[in-house]
């Protein structure tokens, strides 16, 4: 120790005072490094010590990373709200598109039906009108082929009875036919 304070002390003692050099014993130079170091923090410090310095550039530093991760904190629980909020949101137009995805279909189902129903009174009642056509037109084909029967008829008994009939007959069916109308007003009378 007493080469130690000699070194801090009697620096014309050094060998190389006169010149400059460098001075290869370490043990010796790091000690006059440290107390160079030490004496400055003293001298402008003036009682700030480097244990208290340390502990408030540290204690800065713990409150810078307390404070970001309490941001960190704010912010994810901010982020996690919001997820959630548009899971819920996902979730309802999800539902909504499920309702309109049902609705749309049982919609169909009943303009399908709706469809179908309509075309089977549409196709009854054409057959009702075909139907109906149908038997008008028999029904005059049948008063056609009446008429053209009876005018046939009456056609063949007019020839008969002209071929038949010959003036003496004539007269003799007007005169029973003038006589009975006669008998018949007198008996209305």
């Amino acid at each position: 120790m007493k080469n130690l304070t000699d070194s801090f002390f009697s620096l014309g003692h050094w060998p190389s005072a006169g010149s400059f050099g460098f001075n290869t014993d370490i043990l010796s130079t790091n000690l006059i490094n440290l107390s160079i170091v030490l004496g400055v923090l003293i001298f402008f410090g003036k009682g700030v010590c480097a244990s208290c310095l340390l502990s408030d550039l540290l204690d800065n530093r713990k409150q810078r990373i307390l404070t970001t991760i309490r941001n960190s904190e704010e912010l994810r629980g901010g982020a996690i709200e919001q997820l959630e909020k548009a899971r819920a949101r996902l979730r309802k137009v999800e539902m909504e598109a499920d309702q309109f995805r049902v609705n749309g279909y049982s919609e169909i189902e009943r303009e399908k039906l709706n469809l179908i129903n309509s075309t089977y009174k549409i196709l009854e009642q054409l057959e009702n009108y075909k139907n109906e056509t149908i038997q008008f037109e028999q029904q005059r084909t049948i008063n056609q082929v009446r008429q053209r029967i009876f005018q046939q008829a009456l056609q063949g008994a007019l020839g008969t009875l002209n071929s038949c009939l010959n003036n003496e007959l004539h007269l003799r069916t007007i005169s029973a036919n003038i006589g009975m109308l006669g008998s018949m007003k007198e008996i209305t009378d």
